[in-house]
């Protein structure tokens, strides 16, 4: 291909742009794709070759890497981060006319405030804040993340219709209705595994020998045999292509080295469909199931290596989080060590996500405790903790909050409703994930939080869609513990931003810590401002009556209870607590008049600048 057909392959590209509204300018943080036609034929495109393209705009000039995409196809997803004119020159690992010395340029232009409220993923990709505790959109917007747990958005099981005809939430419904729902509900995030490779109703049991004695987990599923969910995407398609190279099971287990553009190809469209409704997608690479077959088949760390770029580069041009594997049970057959190499060596080979796409993992306790801090894991710029369900795993966030140089947390996979041994969708169910919102946000997590529903049955987690299932996602998603999310939102950013500044302190309470800790009972929780302005307190159910310290001497504090299962604050105006000499302040009785908390609730106390018209009461 010459230049001048390669210059109205991009312009074609940039015109039909998923997110422009129109031909002409894009605009900024928008995905423009840059196509390239090899001249040459390569045995595995995937393997041989490199593409990139030099970019260069307003305060930027990146090497920008691009990805195969079937046959001679080769694109570079690029972005302006600014407005004004951008130009690029493309570029090669190997000589090929039709990929190295294409040159283009594109013009930018800002959005609107009133266009950006329309879509927030106009307002640019997700940084830290200023000290790092928090998100926020790159034009300082706060992003506190909202997210659910919906790991298989790239199979059928999240169906994908090229109409955009509503259809009710039920059999039926598609990944486009599950997701207008969730944005109905104020969520602005969805973490899913990007492929499954080894996940199929494969009428083999979990755990498999190969020729040579190996023993390896051949999919993922429950208790028994025979129980794995189909993976495949709505076309019958997975990630890599088969044969395998495993020898007996090559019709099981596909080649990790041969990848299948078509199978993305779908999710390219679900990526784009989020992102159009200001979503943004936390693409996790890879579940570690697969890494037993990849270390022993496959050159370590150098072809996960290269998988994890893959998927980086094909999505660097959406508002995305990335993570390099879905560690939800660390494994003595891979070392969380040798998953470590593997993403280190993206930074050290291509260097970060041009754009400044963040980076995190699902983790068991903690990123913290599998990884280390950024030092060690240089592709790490935020922390997680989760699957363990009970609440004795928020005080891993406060450990995470206490690293130097600090970076934002979240509790990613906490207590799913239906875990526990209680029913799912149940008003008990409901208040342990209450306990997993607030908990973890108070704990330190000032990120945000994913939700999970479903229990070890499936649900939204696995998209069930089973005929036998207890649990099919046309249910599961409408339990009232997700509604109840946005109510976390509105608590914590009832101050604005003032909860960026937030510190975990629930050494601050007296008592604090009733409960057992392998539960979601009994425990309070307190973050404080460094000027002791601002205090935000959460009482899990079966909580008594508590004290707080810290607090300015004699301040006159406005407290405000506020009802997690409503959103709603209790009373116009709040009641006036002044703090003793030593800065104590006795909290007053929960809402419903109780000396011990017979639900859970929040509470906000608030230090104004001048007197405030509230009814006194010190608690006494």
């Amino acid at each position: 291909m010459n230049r001048t057909m390669c210059w109205l392959t991009v312009a074609l590209a940039i015109l039909s742009s998923a997110c422009a509204e129109a031909a002409g300018p894009v605009g900024v943080w928008e995905k423009v794709e840059i196509t390239l036609q090899s001249d040459k034929a390569f045995d595995n495109p995937y393997k041989d070759i490199e593409v990139w393209v030099d970019l260069s705009g307003p305060d930027f000039k990146k090497r920008c890497y691009g990805f195969w995409d079937g046959g001679k196809t080769f694109r570079v997803r690029v972005m302006a981060t600014a407005g004004g004119l951008w130009t690029w020159r493309s570029g090669a690992s190997k000589n090929d006319s039709g990929l190295v010395g294409a040159t283009g340029s594109f013009k930018a232009i800002a959005w609107t405030e009133a266009q950006k409220a329309k879509n927030p993923c106009r307002r640019g990709m997700i940084r830290a804040t200023a000290n790092g505790r928090a998100f926020e959109y790159a034009d300082k917007t706060p992003f506190f993340l909202m997210g659910d747990t919906w790991w298989a958005i790239p199979t059928k099981r999240f169906q994908w219709y090229d109409d955009d005809k509503p259809r009710p939430i039920a059999r039926g419904a598609g990944f486009k209705d599950y997701v207008r729902l969730r944005a109905r509900q104020e969520f602005n995030c969805l973490a899913m595994i990007a492929a499954f490779p080894n996940w199929a109703n494969d009428g083999k049991p979990r755990y498999i020998k190969t020729a040579d004695g190996t023993v390896l987990r051949s999919a993922w599923g429950q208790a028994g045999t025979n129980s794995a969910k189909d993976m495949t995407d709505e076309a019958g398609r997975r990630a890599f292509h088969f044969p395998g190279k495993v020898r007996g099971f090559e019709k099981i287990i596909p080649d990790l080295e041969r990848i299948n553009p078509a199978y993305f190809h779908g999710l390219d469209k679900k990526i784009d469909y989020l992102n159009s409704q200001g979503i943004v997608p936390f693409i996790e690479v890879a579940r570690r199931d697969i890494g037993q077959v990849w270390k022993k088949y496959y050159p370590w760390p150098d072809s996960y290596t290269r998988y994890i770029q893959y998927i980086w580069t094909r999505y660097q041009g959406n508002i995305c989080l990335f993570s390099p594997i879905h560690l939800d049970t660390p494994s003595r057959s891979v070392p969380t060590e040798d998953w470590n190499l593997a993403a280190n060596n993206v930074i050290k080979k291509y260097g970060p996500p041009p754009f400044g796409t963040l980076r995190g993992t699902n983790s068991n306790p903690s990123s913290l405790k599998n990884w280390g801090h950024v030092d060690k894991a240089k592709w790490l710029n935020f922390h997680q903790v989760g699957n363990r369900r009970t609440h004795d795993l928020y005080p891993y966030l406060t450990e995470i909050f206490k690293t130097k140089p600090p970076v934002p947390a979240i509790n990613g996979e906490p207590y799913y409703d239906g875990m526990l041994n209680t029913p799912g969708g149940s008003d008990t169910a409901a208040l342990y994930c209450r306990s997993a919102m607030y908990g973890s946000v108070l704990s330190g997590g000032l990120g945000g939080h994913i939700y999970g529903a479903g229990g070890w049955q499936g649900g939204l987690w696995s998209g069930e869609i089973e005929e036998a299932s207890k649990f099919p996602i046309w249910d599961v998603i409408k339990w009232k513990s997700a509604d109840q999310m946005r109510h976390l939102k509105q608590f914590v950013l009832s101050e604005g931003s003032g909860y960026q500044q937030l510190v975990p302190a629930a050494d601050l309470l007296t008592p604090s810590r009733t409960g057992k800790p392998k539960s979601c009972l009994g425990w309070a929780y307190c973050a404080r401002t460094d000027d002791r302005k601002l205090f935000m307190l959460y009482f899990e159910k079966e909580c008594p009556q508590a004290t707080v310290s810290g607090a300015r001497t004699g301040g006159r504090y406005v407290a405000r209870w506020f009802d997690p299962r409503t959103g709603k604050w209790i009373g116009k105006t709040g009641t006036a607590l002044i703090a003793s000499a030593d800065g104590r302040i006795i909290l007053p009785p929960f809402p419903d008049r109780s000396k011990k908390s017979r639900t859970d609730w929040a509470l906000k106390l608030t230090l104004p600048a001048a007197p405030n018209p509230v009814t006194r009461n010190t608690g006494r």
